[in-house]
């Protein structure tokens, strides 16, 4: 059993968010040094189980719980880290489908900061520059800690951002790793054009792991190229995973016809039913290199479908082997998607979804058109957007989707300030007809109305806090 090999400070919760906060939120070097030379420092907490690690511009998170929740059902003992976290930072790391604890949370952290602490000193003292040690590395340190504490078989990682300098690449463990589709995103970060998007994430593909490429990864054929090139870069042959239909995925495609590569293993899937009402049921088939499981049922939208199917065939190439019809039965039924797709109020309707940029904007449009073809007939929109994302692209997108539209800001320090969200609702010529200056003003005005909150993870977040909040009331 793994044991951190030095003293730590006693942290409570709320003192490890405070010392959280403090650090940088991105770093000022792209490496992956500061996280190896950390987990060094504790003994490498991730050489005790395996992992498998999934990027992509959108259905990563979904898909993370996706595999998790399978896994589980095939007797693995199963962390899951993902990002952001919706209401509280515990729901980063997970636990058998359980946020940890707080205590459990705050002591990985005290280990991940004595870490960087130590590294640092050791760095000042032999006269080299100290490592810039930001939030998403020590929440991946702290994280890794409490997995191997725990004695997990396997963690299920989702990056945070990109895939080559992203923190979760650190860790030596990945057998397995998934891209779930390319959309522009962080472009400040990660590049300007899908392309470069794709290099950044196709570098978690690497020798020795199997790889699943996720029906988003199809087009543009530019792409897919990229992606494919890695693998043979690496020595590595991909699943792919392919709607059988192109209206199977909806959003996830972007421009260009899908090819044919009968060379390739491929895992393809059908959606069987399509909800037909907002929280009604889904149900596909998915045909794997290995097996055809019929019937696969969950109460969400139709875009799920790409990402249960890459689920299913990340799971069986991390295990190497067919998997147990009925168990994923359970475990796709079962499994939760906080944020997604999301009646939080079924009187009056309240749906929340964590869309927030124009690809998964796209799938948004499309599930919901499903369900409620006539948009004048449809929920007011209730629209938050962060000011470093595709504003226009999102906004251009909902504008003429929905017959009343109200905006706000959320309390993120990147919010886009309500005022200037409004003017860009107007010059897509809709006007919105509420502007509030909080989300929580908003949400308290809005109670009684029905509505869509979209356009932003932290919206979803707060929507999602306010219903517990008055569910606990």
């Amino acid at each position: 059993m793994y044991q951190i090999p030095f003293e730590i400070p006693p942290y409570t919760f709320e003192g490890a968010v405070e010392r959280l906060h403090t650090s940088k939120k991105f770093g000022i070097q792209p490496m992956l040094e500061t996280v190896e030379d950390m987990l060094a420092e504790l003994g490498n907490p991730d050489d005790h189980f395996e992992s498998v690690q999934i990027a992509g511009t959108n259905g990563k998170t979904s898909t993370s719980r996706y595999t998790a929740a399978i896994l589980m059902g095939e007797g693995k003992r199963v962390a899951l880290y993902t990002s952001p976290e919706l209401v509280c930072l515990t729901e980063r790391m997970e636990l058998m489908g359980r946020p940890v604890s707080k205590e459990r949370f705050a002591r990985g952290l005290a280990a991940a900061v004595t870490a960087g602490e130590r590294v640092n000193e050791r760095r000042s003292a032999a006269g080299q520059r100290p490592y810039d040690v930001t939030e998403f590395d020590l929440l991946t340190v702290a994280a890794l800690v409490v997995f191997a504490e725990e004695g997990v078989d396997v963690a299920v990682l989702e990056c945070g951002m990109g895939g080559r300098w992203d923190a979760t690449s650190a860790a030596h463990n990945i057998k397995s790793v998934a891209v779930t589709g390319i959309g522009l995103d962080h472009m400040r970060i990660l590049g300007d054009t899908l392309e470069q998007i794709a290099g950044e994430k196709a570098a978690i593909i690497k020798p020795g792991r199997t790889c699943v490429l996720g029906a988003g990864t199809a087009t543009p054929p530019s792409v897919e190229d990229v992606l494919l090139g890695r693998c043979i870069e690496a020595g590595v042959e991909p699943t792919l995973v392919r709607p059988r239909l192109a209206s199977d995925a909806p959003g996830e495609l972007e421009r260009g016809e899908m090819r044919s590569h009968p060379e390739l293993a491929q895992a393809t899937y059908h959606v069987t039913r399509h909800p037909e009402r907002i929280g009604g049921g889904l149900a596909l088939d998915v045909t794997t290199p290995r097996a055809t499981y019929e019937g696969l049922c969950a109460a969400r939208p139709a875009y799920q479908a790409a990402n249960i199917a890459c689920a299913v065939a990340l799971a069986e190439a991390f295990l190497g082997r067919p998997l147990d019809q009925y168990r994923l039965s359970d475990r796709v039924g079962e499994c939760p998607t906080p944020g997604r797709f999301n009646v939080v109020s079924g009187s009056p309707l309240h749906l929340v979804d964590a869309a927030h940029n124009p690809q998964s904007i796209r799938a948004f449009l499309a599930s919901l058109a499903e369900v409620a073809p006539d948009a004048g007939s449809r929920p007011m929109l209730l629209c938050a957007v962060l000011a470093d994302k595709d504003v226009h692209g999102i906004v251009g997108l909902l504008a003429d989707q929905f017959p009343r539209i109200a905006v706000c800001a959320t309390s993120s320090d990147r919010a886009l300030p309500a005022c200037e969200l409004a003017d860009e609702f107007a010059s897509c010529g809709h006007v919105p007809e509420e502007v509030f200056e909080t989300a929580a003003e908003a949400l308290d005005a809005l109670a009684g109305d029905r509505y869509v909150a979209v356009g932003s993870i932290t919206l979803a977040g707060e929507a999602v806090d306010w219903h517990r909040g008055r569910a606990g009331d």
